[in-house]
């Protein structure tokens, strides 16, 4: 079965409301998406393709490839297809895998029961055909299997990630409440920043937004921050193909002259947070850092984005306080950002009519499961308030 010069089946995953960014950011790595879902896309490819995807995409979560559809009204007729199925073909002998699932059937009140029955089926074949038993367990340090299995219909696929692509490896301190970098990602490509022009982030928390804009400005990509893949762990992976995508990534980050992105914190150690994070990127060195208040952030005067991600009141922050902060931020958006497009991220609607600006752009995103907003705002000088 070689499977990483076969084309097969790729879904995509991607956290809600990101798809759109996620077919994007594929059809400029030259691929065509065949259709795209609230979260994520399919597309065709080899395990070969997979790598470049990992290696690249910013907004996904997992890149899964499908190995077989099949029907199953149990899971002991997940097991019974399963234990059929040449994982000798695919798994190493003596190797190590983990099994992860999505499940909603009427037979299965865990999904850790069917990940153990789809465990049980690659050990039995395993054992039977090559004599020895690979090692398994819940940590995804090695091959990952992937099963579907919604109503009849069930699938098995290689998650060829392992651990998600949500998190970009750099990030070695997180902060409090930190926005996931493939949501900061995604909400700088649904921005109208041109990746050229100054972008401030005050209130930068562990830097997320700011050290994104870096890394997306400079086309430096996740797989530059990371070693370990689930791929690597399958049957018939050539590392000449990996080291000659990796060698395309480190060749192909770029210089852009004059680059202005500010970032600024009132916390000490939120900045000392940043300041790590950016350094473990690459990137201190672009950020101009400054503890201070937001009110007393540098906007350069050439124009361009600021970015706002205030807390929201669901697990930070008084909601009293909070209003005062938005007003303050809605003030000094209008006072200090004359010719900018302003940007407010934010999960509480109540605390966004508090800015005080009519919004251009009010863009639907999802922070784990509270429903947010970006807000657009373009920032002319003598703004009207509503």
């Amino acid at each position: 079965m070689q499977i990483f010069t076969t084309p097969g089946r790729i879904i995509i995953t991607c956290s809600k409301r990101l798809s759109s960014y996620l077919a994007a950011e594929v059809k400029e790595l030259n691929f065509t998406p065949e259709s795209v879902f609230p979260t994520g896309i399919e597309l065709k490819g080899t395990v070969n393709d997979c790598i470049k995807l990992n290696l690249n995409l910013r907004c996904a979560s997992q890149v899964h490839y499908s190995l077989r559809q099949f029907r199953a009204d149990s899971p002991e007729e997940v097991y019974n297809v399963l234990v059929e199925f040449p994982w000798e073909e695919v798994l190493e002998k003596d190797g190590y895998f983990s099994v992860t699932s999505n499940v909603e059937h009427p037979t299965v009140n865990n999904n850790l029961y069917v990940n153990v029955k789809v465990k049980d089926a690659i050990v039995d074949r395993m054992t039977r055909i090559s004599g020895q038993r690979p090692d398994s367990g819940s940590a995804l340090r090695g091959a990952v299997i992937y099963i579907f299995w919604k109503g009849e219909h069930a699938e098995i696929f290689l998650d060829t990630s392992g651990e998600t692509l949500a998190k970009h490896g750099y990030r070695k301190i997180p902060g409090k409440a930190p926005m996931l970098e493939a949501l900061a990602s995604s909400t700088l490509m649904a921005s109208r920043w041109d990746r050229i022009s100054p972008l401030v982030n005050p209130m930068c928390g562990s830097g997320t937004i700011a050290i994104e804009a870096v890394l997306m400005a400079t086309n430096r990509r996740p797989g530059l921050f990371r070693e370990n893949y689930s791929f690597m762990h399958f049957r018939g992976y050539d590392k000449v193909v990996y080291d000659k995508a990796l060698h395309t990534l480190r060749t192909q980050v770029t210089h852009v002259p004059g680059l202005i992105v500010i970032a600024t914190d009132i916390s000490k150690n939120a900045i000392e947070i940043a300041m790590t994070n950016a350094e473990s990127a690459g990137v201190k060195a672009l950020i101009q850092f400054k503890q201070c208040d937001f009110e007393e952030t540098h906007v350069p005067g050439v124009p361009g984005s600021i970015f706002f991600n205030p807390e929201y009141g669901e697990r930070l922050g008084d909601l009293k306080e909070l209003e005062d902060i938005y007003a303050g931020i809605g003030d000094f958006m209008k006072k200090k950002c004359p010719g900018y497009l302003g940007y407010i991220f934010t999960g509480n609607l109540d605390l966004a009519k508090k800015i005080g600006l009519r919004a251009s752009r009010k863009i639907e995103f999802y922070n784990a499961r509270l429903d947010c907003r970006l807000f657009e705002y373009e920032l002319y000088a003598g703004t009207r308030r509503i």
